[in-house]
């Protein structure tokens, strides 16, 4: 694992390497759509004669503001092969889906992540728990002054979401310094702070409500959870972008330690999100069961009776708090 990547070394990487891929982590948030397509955006300006390519699984519609989001692949040629995969905001390689196929088979492999599960499963490596974001990230392996402001307006995305439009904990001085560099790129910040993260549609605004309305509160009421089952995401005409935020709302509840959000992909296989404020390391909670993330932000993915999952979960957080 490297803790450090410099500009001068991530050139090095980028040397003789004639067709690059870049991909992000299933169900891509802010911060994945944000970084790769900032990087992407960054280097067909100025490696315009290298092949570049972007595969994500589909992005809500809000993130198509960011130029070249149309041209995202949601699918892997047949045969094909890159010198370079990068892999952005991704913990292990089944989080990359239907890309992961493309990275093994590329000749060489760069992973830059800021999720403390990464077990740096690339060749090399620049993983920085403490970061608020991969697009942070990104950004310090550019030249500054060679940052465009298409290129700004994608990883000022990315930090906004992951950050909570910088309310998180993992907002450092950094953080506020980098993003008034891209703000000194000309972007508009409140226009893509509310298109990208502030509004909903009639649609996530219901599911929310349903979210909130039959939530629970659990040990001593310092946790709340909810669920939304297939037949709810039928009933409202939804699907699994429209519950973007909804994690971030529970844990809004005042005086709770910890949000639990899960929704099932498929029958009664659920994912799961987690919240937590400074009293409970929610990664320690997923890691148990098979997933990752951050201390105050992470999930998993877990089959069986919704009751039977939150059960399990409530009990691995309880282990951390003294008083319940």
């Amino acid at each position: 694992m490297m803790n450090q990547v410099s500009k001068e070394t991530f050139c090095e990487i980028l040397d003789g390497k004639e067709s690059i891929a870049i991909g992000g982590h299933i169900r891509p948030d802010g911060d994945c759509v944000g970084s790769c397509m900032g990087l992407n955006l960054y280097l067909k300006e100025h490696y315009h004669f290298k092949e570049l390519d972007v595969y994500l699984e589909s992005i809500p519609d809000s993130f198509y503001m960011i130029q070249g989001t149309r041209e995202i692949k949601h699918e892997i040629p047949a045969d094909k092969q890159y010198d370079l995969f990068i892999c952005l905001d991704c913990g292990d390689l089944g989080r990359l889906g239907f890309s992961a196929e493309l990275f093994e088979h590329a000749k060489t492999t760069f992973c830059v992540d800021h999720h403390i599960s990464n077990q740096a499963f690339a060749r090399t490596n620049y993983i920085v728990p403490e970061a608020s974001s991969t697009s942070e990230l990104v950004y310090h392996l550019m030249q500054p002054e060679l940052i465009s402001k298409e290129t700004a307006e994608a990883l000022y995305m990315g930090i906004a979401h992951d950050t909570g439009v910088f309310q998180y904990s993992c907002t450092s001085p950094s953080t506020m310094e980098v993003a008034a560099e891209l703000l000194r790129k000309g972007i508009d910040a409140n226009d893509i702070t509310n298109k990208t993260y502030y509004e909903k549609t009639y649609t996530q605004n219901q599911i929310l409500g349903k979210a909130l309305l039959e939530s629970m509160m659990l040990l001593n009421k310092r946790c709340i959870a909810s669920v939304v089952t297939l037949k709810d995401l039928e009933f409202f005409e939804a699907d699994t972008k429209d519950l973007e935020g909804i994690v971030s709302q529970l844990h809004n509840t005042k005086d709770v330690d910890v949000a639990i959000f899960l929704y099932e992909l498929e029958p009664k296989t659920y994912k799961i999100s987690l919240r937590s404020n400074e009293k409970v390391d929610v990664s320690k909670v997923s890691q148990y069961f098979g997933g990752g993330g951050h201390k105050r932000a992470a999930g998993c993915s877990l089959s069986g009776n919704y009751y039977d999952i939150l059960n399990n979960l409530v009990g691995q957080i309880a282990l951390q708090m003294d008083d319940v």
